[in-house]
């Protein structure tokens, strides 16, 4: 049985970067893909940290959503359960968990489901025909291996999207690195994510493109300053990733003739940044605070931005318990909140690694 755990564990790294190159060119943003839920950030960590990193290295298995490179020992045992409830009654619930094996290196599972509720069903004329549900499914196996100062890791992934008994379903693979240096708390990482094929398409549908996103980031942590920075780049495949609604005309001149939005270089370079924050107020409190671009130039009302983009976290630490808190601020209107609860399990039934 080893052996060909051994090659599946190879397949998962060195597989999907083959597939990078033949992929890359098809990559879309911005509802122009399927399964777009994968890229919402499903733990509290996740969010608090701006909904994308690739370096944040800790003792969070939900991170393993973010880049499996990201599984280290310090996630060994754990498990998190995970809730975040969105605008309109949507709801997000995930778990994950980490454990190593001494041969075969480190896996890690996950387990999200996104429900985005319960919707009214008529016939062409109009008579009422009961409800229908909406739901979002990624299953996720992650396997990660630690070469000196280099962790490189991949992820397989089933994701089924359901609507009215219909089912999308689809096969995806993130693969990933990290350079953690041997000294300081400096950390780099790289992902390539959603790299697949949608074996399923709805009925009547043709099949669509997957949501793709190359990622690269780095954390630092100052010596001697309780407070850790991050910053990544994300849909690095994709330079232009703006979307103007030039049907829209919200700008007036001074001779009175409507004036269409227009891109600028900044503007598509500032898009492709999450930067966040992390104050450690000792072993057993964080507070963390990150910054969106993206998520703020196409969420904000015309008026005003309701700080769009934003996202305020804590985790606080009590005995073998890990509570983390979110709040992302994705609209005018509100935001989401996620809660996770984390500890050991192989602590609390007495098992070893």
């Amino acid at each position: 049985m080893i052996l060909p755990v051994r090659r599946l564990s190879r397949a998962l790294l060195i597989g999907p970067a083959l597939l990078l190159g033949a992929t890359a060119a098809h990559a879309q943003i911005g509802g122009q893909s399927v399964f777009s839920s994968l890229n919402l950030p499903p733990t509290a960590k996740l969010a608090g940290v701006g909904g994308v990193s690739v370096s944040v290295r800790d003792n969070d298995p939900g991170m393993l959503f973010a880049n499996p490179a990201l599984l280290n020992a310090d996630m060994d045992g754990r498990l998190a359960l995970s809730y975040g409830g969105y605008l309109g009654g949507i709801k997000q619930s995930t778990a994950a968990y980490v454990r190593n094996s001494e041969k075969l290196g480190r896996w890690g599972f996950g387990l999200s489901y996104l429900s985005y509720g319960d919707f009214d069903m008529y016939d062409p004329a109009g008579n009422p025909m009961g409800q229908f549900s909406v739901n979002d499914y990624h299953l996720n196996i992650s396997n990660a291996q630690t070469y000196g100062n280099f962790t490189m890791g991949a992820t397989a992934r089933f994701a089924v999207a359901g609507i009215a008994g219909e089912h999308s379903m689809a096969l995806l693979t993130d693969v990933g690195s990290v350079f953690k240096h041997p000294e300081k708390d400096f950390t780099v990482g790289l992902a390539v994510k959603n790299l697949g094929y949608q074996i399923k398409p709805f009925p009547g549908s043709d099949r669509e493109p997957l949501p793709l996103d190359v990622q690269i980031g780095t954390t630092i942590k100052p010596e001697h300053m309780p407070v850790r920075f991050s910053i990544t780049a994300h849909h690095l495949q994709q330079f232009d990733i703006v979307y103007l609604d030039t049907l829209q005309r919200r700008n007036q001149s001074l001779d009175g003739n409507a004036k269409a939005p227009k891109k600028t270089i900044g503007d598509q370079i500032a898009r492709h940044f999450v930067i966040g924050g992390e104050l450690m107020l000792g072993k057993s409190l964080n507070l963390r605070v990150a910054y969106n671009h993206l998520r703020r130039r196409e969420l904000r009302l015309d008026n005003t931005s309701g700080g769009a983009g934003l996202s305020f976290g804590a985790m606080l630490r009590l005995g073998a318990y890990q509570f983390e808190y979110t709040r992302a601020l994705y609209h005018g209107s509100g935001g989401a909140n996620y809660i996770t609860l984390a500890r050991n399990v192989h602590e609390m039934f007495g098992k070893k690694n």
